[in-house]
């Protein structure tokens, strides 16, 4: 371990702070305190892990992102909790899930008045702001300062609202983003460290690429994924079901411009998946240039050896992954979420942790860096002693996942589950179906294993497990207006 742990500097504030800091001649709590680390998060809409270099991917080259794994920590088994836009920024806001803070799907409002990282941050002397999107459609809460899309956003001259005002911007949204996240760092208050929530619009649908990068994959052929023809026989009644297939639920509006004529069956469904991966990748590459640009300007301005740099994305997404694009499932794809961590000096350059992450732990993971107490109503864990090496023997085993927005676009249904180093259960609540992969032996999760007589005794074990978690977390159905019913023992 390379530096103090971080409740010793804890603990060395809380002194300096009894003893009282004006009470020390020639102290300044500004210029002389043990040096807070700024934090930056940056977090991408619907970037899957599996477009990354860095997380090997077969179909583009993300060099900043690549920059910021080989500098920190690349996480291989991030979660979310409830895949979806919103819901996902409330959890990550909070430390709480969607069941407890409330914002439980995109029909949600969020409610302000709560405690979330912002405020905390803010008490303790942070000077806090958000750029970009923000999606939970009452003002934000907590910052000092917050300039942010209203819903969805646009790619192109966007509508932005600068504490309250509105006002259109001219360009290209991921470069509007960053342009004003580091006017604001030029602008900030030196005296403090800062908290910077840098959103990304992109690559969310429908897919516009900026200037710079429409072109990129002309001249190429992306390879289709492995599960691209799917037909879904080895899963119930949700995976049959779903309204987000390349071949029938793509838009005019998704893919620009009108399919050759006399193109139909599979030749029409390869073209299609064309024309949405590739303005896919030139989004994320657009998010991966701007990336860039913000290491840039902390190395420029002295910043990189004292901030703790995290990009992530509010969920992962089907790149034509079983024929599909979007999210909200369980499934593999659109459940992971990319997470990389760089602090100079706490972080092995280059390292790779294992350990089942959350976004759930990211309010208290920068509690916890800034030496801050994490309330006790938080249902995450601090990532700082993983980041710092550690291998904590009590760290979870299986994480809780839960979705709720049904019926609504895409027609994904409700769903919950567990997913372990292993395996995964998942429960479509109101189809009254089960679902069991073995992710070592399936990790494409083509066959459900739930019927098979040689995992019983997994799926009775992982029942246990959901119970118990659901209980852990307070997940008693009561947002939903409908009891739970414990699984029967098998």
């Amino acid at each position: 371990m390379l530096y103090a742990r971080p409740m010793a500097r804890k603990t060395a504030w809380i002194v300096m702070g009894l003893i009282g800091w004006a009470s020390i001649p020639g102290i300044s709590r500004a210029e002389d305190a043990p040096a807070r680390p700024n934090i930056l998060f940056i977090m991408s809409d619907d970037h899957a892990a599996h477009a990354m270099s860095c997380y090997g991917s077969q179909i583009n080259q993300t060099p900043n992102l690549d920059r910021l794994a080989q500098g920190g920590m690349r996480f291989a088994n991030c979660f979310c909790t409830n895949s979806l836009c919103g819901p996902s920024r409330a959890v990550i806001l909070t430390g709480k899930y969607s069941h407890v803070n409330g914002f439980i799907d995109n029909r949600s409002q969020f409610d302000g008045s709560q405690q979330t990282v912002a405020k905390l941050l803010k008490k303790a002397g942070y000077q806090t702001a958000i750029i970009g999107k923000w999606h939970l459609v009452t003002d934000p809460t907590g910052f000092d300062y917050w300039n942010i899309l209203p819903g969805q956003g646009a790619y192109y001259n966007p509508m932005m609202i600068e504490m309250g005002r509105k006002q259109r911007r001219q360009g290209y949204t991921t470069d509007i983003i960053t342009d004003l996240a580091i006017d604001h760092l030029k602008k900030r208050d030196k005296t403090k460290p800062f908290f910077l929530m840098c959103h990304h619009k992109a690559p969310h649908r429908n897919w516009e690429p900026g200037p710079k990068h429409k072109t990129l994959y002309d001249d190429e052929e992306i390879p289709e994924p492995a599960t691209f023809n799917d037909d879904y026989s080895g899963r119930g009644t949700a995976a049959r079901s779903t309204e987000m297939t390349i071949e029938r639920h793509l838009t005019p509006t998704d893919l620009k411009v009108p399919p050759p004529a006399g193109l139909e069956g599979q030749e029409l469904k390869k073209w299609k998946y064309q024309r949405y991966i590739k303005d896919y990748l030139r989004c994320v590459a657009s998010v991966d240039d701007n990336v860039g640009r913000l290491l840039d300007y902390l190395d420029e301005a002295g910043l990189a050896d004292n901030t703790l740099v995290v990009y992530t994305s509010d969920q992962g997404f089907f790149l034509g992954d079983h024929g599909w694009f979007d999210k909200r499932c369980m499934y593999e794809d659109c459940l992971r979420m990319p997470l990389l961590v760089r602090w100079p000096g706490h972080v092995k350059p280059g390292s790779v942790d294992d350990h089942l992450a959350l976004n759930l732990d990211f309010a208290e993971t920068f509690l916890a860096a800034a030496g801050e107490p994490i309330p006790s109503d938080m249902q995450g864990r601090s990532l700082l002693p993983i980041l710092e090496g550690e291998r904590p023997d009590d760290w979870r085993k299986a994480v809780y996942y839960r979705y709720y927005e049904y019926p609504a676009v895409h027609a994904v249904h409700k769903q919950y589950g567990v997913r372990t180093d292993r395996y995964k259960l998942i429960y479509f609540n109101e189809l009254d179906e089960w679902e069991l992969f073995d992710l070592r032996n399936d990790p494409n999760e083509l066959a459900s294993v739930h019927d098979d007589p040689e995992y019983a005794d997994v799926v009775k074990e992982l029942k246990a497990e959901l119970a118990r978690l659901r209980e852990q977390y307070g997940d008693d159905d009561s947002v939903t207006g409908k009891p739970w019913k414990k699984p029967a023992p098998q």
